[in-house]
């Protein structure tokens, strides 16, 4: 028996959706602060091709977020809601089928990131200048550490979809501060010069590897009193159960490959003005990761529950969850937009000292940051299709925001305004998906009041 079922059916709203969103939120500004840690100590050498390369195979690692997304998000909405209809064992099985699949398939993943190194990163647009840096980096984060990674996040993904939204908090918080801690100690004291990519990348991999054993040990000590599984004999579903995963996992993961293809298009086009260019827009992708990743771990609390309201028909208490969402990341979001349009020099020189890299980046965060409110109001309408169970509107949100809209804009505004159009693409993306958020929303409200009017009558 679960013991946070309180959370979801008694706790006043607010106070449940901060006690699951609060570490979540935790845990992404740390996550985000060690993501930033390897631009930060890596722009101390005031080599742009280093910071540049560092932005081209991180876009790699967007790979491994869709995996866990796939496994992650697929099998902690389903857990929820499983949960809300008391179909606990069920639940179990879930949680041993995606920790498998996760390991599977980024055993694969980074099988095929070895192989096929040097086409794949010529491919995100390494130079000659920035290839060596770039598969520094990648051979650690990605071919040594891809299985790590992946299984840690995906494991905080399915315990936070039961309530245990501190542990999941506290073990991706954990690898971040330990690879703040480790960078600067394997860039600057371990290894020779010329080997900072090398050094945080390798500080990277360790990190994600200590997360991995801490969730072992939680996932061991909670076995008898949470639905949490590993048991290889659990993890066989069939397709009943196995389609309702893949209906919201492959949006989810979908996602995260449509946002990979998108930088990975927005940095082979910033790469035909210059390196200073690539480096400027992966720091201002960095510098984003502010308001995206509070926006994400709010929307993460959230899920878990609007999906155990929803499939326990309580309708009023997911919209309460909703509204509460909303307000808290918009008030966010205007605070961050703010900031940026004011300090924008200072925040890309925290970076880099580089003159031409510092003013190419303010000019690009003052353009991106208008996109904040909008990304936020996407960002959760998303999640409340992942949570509900229904793949397809996700799906279309994600297609609109990173691929359907964003991708065709890219080009267009980079042929007909040059670079500052480049990264003007996002935010018309955002504010063209918000529309299609809000309508998509405001069906699925009007349907759930007639679902609850009916079942009144």
């Amino acid at each position: 028996m679960n013991e946070n079922r309180a959370v979801f059916e008694e706790l006043p709203v607010p106070k449940a959706l901060a006690s699951l969103a609060a570490p979540t939120i935790i845990s992404q500004l740390i996550t985000m602060i060690y993501n930033l840690a390897d631009t930060f100590f890596i722009g101390r050498t005031n080599n742009p091709y280093q910071v540049a390369a560092a932005s081209l195979s991180f876009v790699l690692f967007f790979f491994l977020n869709g995996l866990a997304n796939l496994f992650g998000v697929g099998g902690g909405s389903l857990i929820s809601r499983l949960m809300g209809r008391g179909q606990d064992g069920e639940a179990k099985r879930v949680c041993a089928f995606s920790l498998y699949g996760a390991l599977l398939a980024s055993g694969l993943y980074a099988l095929v990131c070895g192989v096929w190194m040097e086409p794949i990163l010529w491919a995100l647009g390494a130079s000659k200048e920035t290839f060596r840096y770039a598969a520094q980096y990648a051979k650690w984060v990605i071919v040594v550490g891809a299985v790590p990674a992946t299984l840690s996040m995906t494991m905080a993904h399915l315990l936070r979809s039961e309530g245990y939204a501190r542990h999941a908090g506290f073990g991706l918080g954990m690898g971040g501060v330990l690879n703040i801690i480790l960078d600067p100690l394997f860039m600057f004291v371990i290894l020779p010069p010329g080997m900072e990519v090398a050094g945080a990348a390798f500080a990277t991999m360790l990190s994600n590897g200590c997360a991995l054993l801490y969730f072992c040990v939680v996932y061991f000590c909670l076995r008898r009193r949470a639905l949490i599984s590993a048991s290889p004999r659990a993890a066989w579903m069939p397709w009943a159960l196995v389609r309702p995963l893949l209906a919201v996992g492959l949006p989810a993961a979908l996602t995260s490959f449509f946002g990979c293809v998108a930088n990975m298009s927005i940095n082979r086009l910033a790469a035909g003005y210059s390196d200073h260019a690539v480096a400027a827009m992966g720091i201002v992708k960095k510098i984003d990761m502010l308001p995206m990743n509070v926006g994400i771990g709010l929307c993460q609390g959230m899920m878990p529950l609007v999906a155990y309201n929803y499939s326990a028909k309580n309708y009023q208490r997911m919209h309460e969850a909703v509204r509460c969402t909303r307000i808290a990341g918009f008030s966010f979001a205007a605070a961050c937009v703010l900031a940026f349009e004011l300090l924008a020099p200072q925040a890309v020189r925290l970076f880099i000292d580089d003159a031409e890299t510092v003013r190419l980046g303010a000019v690009f965060l003052r353009i991106a940051c208008t996109a904040v409110p909008f990304t936020i109001l996407n960002i959760q309408a998303s999640h409340i299709f992942q949570a509900i169970g229904r793949g397809p509107q996700s799906l279309l949100l994600a297609s609109c925001r990173q691929g359907l809209i964003n991708l065709p804009m890219q080009f267009l505004l980079n042929a007909t305004v040059g670079v500052y159009g480049l990264i003007s693409a996002q935010p018309v993306a955002d504010v063209l998906t918000a529309v299609a958020s809000l309508i998509l929303y405001s069906r699925l409200a009007r349907q759930l009041a007639r679902e609850g009017a009916a079942r009144c009558a």
